[in-house]
């Protein structure tokens, strides 16, 4: 029996929750095409705009996707599963391996340099970094795309007097990337902080990204410490939410 919650709930998202209940079973798998707006309409007895509010929903969450004249289907794209601390261990960009390629697996994936350019931070990226008098930053912009699709876009801020000469003002940082050139300059990154909040894209974002309306995004950033406490980088990322799991395992305080 229906909980008074679920009584409550307005049709379309009633209609959306059972379509998610069936892909989660696996009655509808990845590249399956969900009853249409007419289906909808005949099974559940509602009008075709709580039909097409339903499907929208899926839409919204990234669980379906819409094909021009034949109909919604099932994503393919696998979630990725960003594991935030084991990520950041020694072992992996210490070893020469990049913290995004671990977060993919079995996937290729494909890093988009879009610039590096010496100029201002903003303002409390430049307090973050200690950076006084209009010093400028090193600014990294990368995008990150797993089987064709973006998933990230991410902006790296660096002392420009501490990295100067390094390949980190280069396209190619070499293996381990940022972590592992600080290192080799005697500031390993040896503590992490991560703020995450979601928010809805903005326009260049929701472009860039490839976001179906009304998908929102996840904005980590993070600052990376060296163990006499000096910031060495803080990393903005833009996620796409339908795209991710962030998964946190940690052992208690």
């Amino acid at each position: 029996m229906p909980s008074d919650g679920a009584v409550r709930q307005p049709k379309y998202q009633r209609i959306a929750a059972a379509l998610k209940d069936a892909i989660e079973s696996g009655e509808y798998g990845p590249g399956d095409r969900l009853p249409g707006e007419n289906d909808l309409m005949s099974t559940y007895g509602v009008a075709r705009m709580t039909a097409r509010q339903a499907l929208g929903v899926l839409q919204a969450e990234g669980l379906t996707e819409a094909r021009k004249g034949a109909g919604v289907f099932v994503r393919e794209f696998r979630r990725i599963r960003r594991r935030g601390i084991q990520r950041l261990a020694e072992g992996v960009w210490g070893e020469g391996r990049s913290i995004w390629a671990a977060d993919t697996e079995d996937r290729e994936p494909v890093v988009e340099l879009l610039s590096v350019t010496e100029e201002p931070a903003p303002d409390a990226v430049s307090a973050l970094l200690g950076l006084t008098d209009h010093a400028p930053a090193c600014v990294r912009r990368r995008r990150f795309l797993l089987d064709g699709k973006p998933v990230m876009h991410a902006t790296s801020y660096l002392d420009a007097a501490l990295v100067a000469g390094t390949p980190i003002t280069e396209p190619d940082t070499g293996p381990g990337g940022i972590y592992a050139r600080l290192a080799e300059l005697g500031y390993k990154p040896a503590r992490f902080r991560e703020e995450i909040r979601s928010r809805m894209p903005n326009a260049d974002e929701a472009a860039s990204l490839g976001l179906a309306a009304g998908t929102p995004v996840v904005l980590v950033v993070r600052t990376a410490f060296a163990a006499d406490g000096r910031v060495v980088e803080v990393n903005e990322m833009v996620l796409d939410a339908s795209a991710y799991v962030l998964e946190y395992e940690f052992d208690a305080p």
